[in-house]
C-alpha cells in the first residue's frame, strides 16, 4: 500500500515535506508511555532505513525546527535542479557544494557538466581540506537568497579524497574510467589515492560468506544476472558458493544460455548490487573489507 501510494505522488513541495516530518516527530514524542526517548527512537528508525550518514543529516534537519541552511536545502533537490542552480558557478564552488552532496547525487550532478570540467571538478574536491567559516557562510547566503530560506550558520569540513573516491563510486563505468585518467594525469599520487579508497564491484570478494549472503538476499535475480556477465571467474564462484547447489546450477546455465547484454546494462546491474552493499555496510550489516557487522574484538 505504501508502495502504491509513492507511485502516484506527485509536485510535493518541499513545505509539505517538511510539514509531514514535523507531524511524525511531534507523534513520535508523545509515545513516552512506552519507556524510550523519543529522539533515540527515531535515530535508530532512521539510521535502520537509511544508514549512518543519511539518517544523522535528515535527524538533524527534523529535530532543530526545520531550520537549514542553504547547502542543506540543495540535498532536497533533484540532480538536474541542482545542476541548474550551480553550472555557471566557479569550479571551486562547484565542487564545495558537490562535497556537500549524498555521494549519489553528486555523481548524477557531475555527470552533467561538460566532459572537460569533470575531472577539474572532482580533482578539486579531492584537495579540498575545509572551508573557512566566512566564505561557507557567504555560500549559504547566496543559496539561501535563492531558496527564500533562512540563515543557518553551521559550517563543516568538506571533500577530501575519501569524498571524491565516494562520488566516483556512483558514476557510470566508462565516465568513471575517463575521469580517472585524466586526474592520473594531472596528479598521479592523486589519483592513485582516490582509486585506492573506491570500492568497486570487483571488490565484493573481500566479503566474508556472512556478510555475502545477507548482500544476496538483498538483490534481485534479475541485477545478480546482468552484473555477473562482466564479473571475473572468481567473483562469479563466490556468488556460486553462497547459493544452494541448486540456485547455482540454475544460474550458471541461464548465464551460459543468455546473449549478448549492453555494456552500460550490466554497469547499472553491478552500481545496484553496489548499493545495495554500501547501505547494509552503513547500517553495521556487513563490512566491506570482509567480516560482519556481527564480528567482536
Amino acid at each position: 500500500k505504501v508502495g502504491a501510494a509513492m507511485s502516484v505522488l506527485t509536485n510535493v513541495s518541499r513545505e509539505e515535506v517538511q510539514g509531514v516530518l514535523d507531524n511524525f516527530v511531534a507523534t513520535v514524542e508523545e509515545q513516552t508511555g512506552l519507556g524510550i526517548g523519543s529522539h533515540d527512537y527515531v535515530r535508530n528508525m532512521l539510521v535502520g532505513a537509511l544508514g549512518e550518514d543519511k539518517a544523522g543529516n535528515l535527524l538533524d534537519r527534523i529535530l532543530s525546527g526545520g531550520n537549514t541552511t542553504g547547502l542543506e536545502q540543495l540535498k532536497w533537490m533533484d540532480a538536474r535542479a541542482i545542476y541548474e542552480v550551480i553550472k555557471l558557478e566557479h569550479p571551486q564552488i562547484i565542487s564545495i557544494v558537490s562535497s556537500f552532496l549524498d555521494s549519489d547525487q553528486a555523481a548524477q550532478v557531475l555527470g552533467m557538466f561538460p566532459e572537460r570540467d569533470q575531472a577539474n571538478i572532482l580533482l578539486r574536491i579531492a584537495t579540498l581540506d575545509g572551508v573557512q567559516p566566512s566564505a561557507l557562510t557567504e555560500l549559504n547566503e547566496i543559496l539561501e537568497k535563492q531558496f527564500s530560506g533562512t540563515a543557518g550558520g553551521q559550517t563543516a569540513t568538506v571533500g577530501g579524497v575519501k569524498t571524491a573516491a565516494d562520488i566516483l563510486n556512483f558514476v557510470e563505468g566508462s565516465l568513471e574510467a575517463s575521469i580517472m585518467e585524466k586526474i592520473k594525469e594531472a596528479e598521479p599520487d592523486l589519483g592513485q589515492n582516490i582509486e585506492d579508497l573506491m570500492f568497486v564491484f570487483e571488490n565484493l570478494i573481500d566479503i566474508d560468506d556472512r556478510g555475502f549472503q545477507t548482500l544476496m538476499r538483498e538483490i534481485s535475480t534479475d541485477d545478480l544476472m546482468l552484473a555477473l556477465k562482466g564479473a571475473d571467474e572468481g567473483l562469479k564462484e563466490k556468488f556460486f558458493n553462497n547459493m544452494s547447489q541448486r540456485a547455482a546450477e540454475m544460474m550458471r546455465d541461464d548465464l551460459e544460455a543468455s546473449g549478448p547484454v549492453r555494456v552500460s546494462d550490466v554497469e547499472t546491474a553491478q552500481k545496484t548490487i553496489l548499493s545495495a552493499a554500501r547501505s547494509l555496510s552503513d547500517k553495521g550489516e556487513i563490512m566491506l573489507g570482509g567480516g560482519s557487522g556481527d564480528d567482536f574484538l
